[in-house]
């Protein structure tokens, strides 16, 4: 009998200087939240798809005379099944209790975070905060993935609440995938760079929505002498994704407050690399075109823009379409659905690239060996969403 792996513990997270102290309880908090989202993903959901196939979907037949013809159809059959219902209901909570944990154990120790990211800040003219920059309603309208205050939420000056808790409660949701730091994404993208576009040497950087900068800090890293300009419209997250990397000795990034909707700040093709992380899916129908097209009036010829997110739906069934739609729905996302239907390829004819280049890849998420194992896609059963495998699409702009 094979030995079971040691799930992950939060201990085992890098406590850098901004990092949020935790102690015995609550450690025990987050994994048990941690690990209660292992065992939904690997034990629990493989049930939902057998009380689809076996109870939901013979009564579907039955009743219409044919198969569900889209996600949606398999959504409504699902609604009034119990076992999706249970499953359903407990994914939520732990998202919920993910964010109520997180957050009371940040505003325990709040004016002892702010003190050191201030401290971190201080006379830094690689921290820009513009107080014209307002929070788009796509946005606001909703608390993305159930974060109260989402990513951009201020209480009283220089709050970093939000940015705090995210940091720490990530791994809740990834089970220790992203590894210590939780940047896995950044570190795949960096390391995809470097082992198959060698050549490639970017001296100019913009990271579009870079909320800490999870995913900017490694590709600083990755490219020392080139300047990095990570932008989001949070600025709780650029205030604390600022001093993190100046905790973790980073120095060639700027934390720049922007709406990817309008850089008209920056100058035209002046970026050799322009990426995302898990950033479409929280972009409305209207901003999407607009994110796109700065891409293209800013990169420069001969430069790549490289996107990491959830695989299109495109191909699929509808089954796993309807299960990873399930963040549309239950957790929040409410641009999920409609961003993995789009066709990308148009998507980005119409921004002015060449749609016809796109290649798509599978990057997976560098994980920390030494500390969380070897944990790839499929060692506890596929939670659809949540895999350290992520579809990367991209495309070089025409020299």
């Amino acid at each position: 009998m094979s030995q079971a792996k040691p799930l992950p513990s939060w201990h085992n997270l890098e406590k850098h200087t901004v990092f949020a102290d935790g102690d015995h309880d609550q450690a025990a908090r987050l994994n048990f939240l941690t690990h209660l989202n292992v065992h939904l993903g690997g034990r629990v959901l493989p049930g939902v798809k057998t009380a689809y196939e076996t109870e939901v979907l013979p009564e579907f037949k039955a009743k219409n005379g044919r198969e569900p013809q889209d996600r949606h159809e398999v959504r409504h059959a699902m609604m009034d099944n119990g076992f999706f219902q249970m499953w359903s209901a407990l994914r939520r909570n732990t998202m919920e209790m993910r964010h109520q944990a997180g957050r009371e154990q940040v505003l325990e120790q709040i004016d002892e975070i702010v003190n050191k990211v201030n401290g971190l800040n201080e006379g830094a003219d690689t921290l820009q905060l513009d107080d014209s920059v307002t929070i788009p309603d796509n946005v606001s309208a909703v608390d993305i993935h159930c974060q109260p205050g989402c990513y951009y939420q201020e209480l009283f000056e220089d709050d970093v609440t939000v940015a705090a808790s995210y940091d720490l409660g990530l791994f809740v949701s990834t089970a220790g995938l992203l590894g210590a730091l939780n940047d896995g994404g950044g570190q795949a993208v960096a390391t995809w760079l470097k082992e198959n576009q060698p050549d490639f040497k970017p001296k100019r950087i913009l990271d579009i929505g870079c909320t800490i900068g999870h995913n900017a800090v490694p590709l600083a890293q990755a490219f020392p002498d080139a300047e990095v300009i990570a932008i989001d419209v949070a600025r709780p997250s650029l205030r604390y994704g600022h001093a993190r990397a100046k905790a973790l000795g980073v120095n060639n990034i700027h934390f720049v407050q922007a709406n990817a909707e309008d850089l008209s700040r920056f100058e035209d093709e002046s970026f050799d690399l322009i990426t995302t992380a898990m950033f479409w899916h929280e972009s409305s129908h209207a901003a999407l075109p607009k994110k796109m097209a700065s891409i293209s009036r800013l990169l420069k010829p001969g430069g790549l823009t490289l996107h990491l997110e959830q695989p299109q739906y495109q191909g699929m069934s509808v089954y796993e379409q309807f299960a990873r739609d399930w963040d549309t729905y239950f957790n929040n996302e409410p641009y999920w659905g409609p961003m993995h239907e789009l066709d990308l390829a148009s998507a980005l004819n119409n921004a002015g690239l060449d749609g016809s280049a796109m290649f798509e890849i599978g990057v997976v998420s560098k994980v920390d060996e030494k500390i969380f194992g070897a944990r790839k896609a499929g060692d506890a059963g596929e939670d659809f969403g949540r895999a350290p495998v992520w579809n990367a699409f991209g495309v070089w702009k025409a020299a």
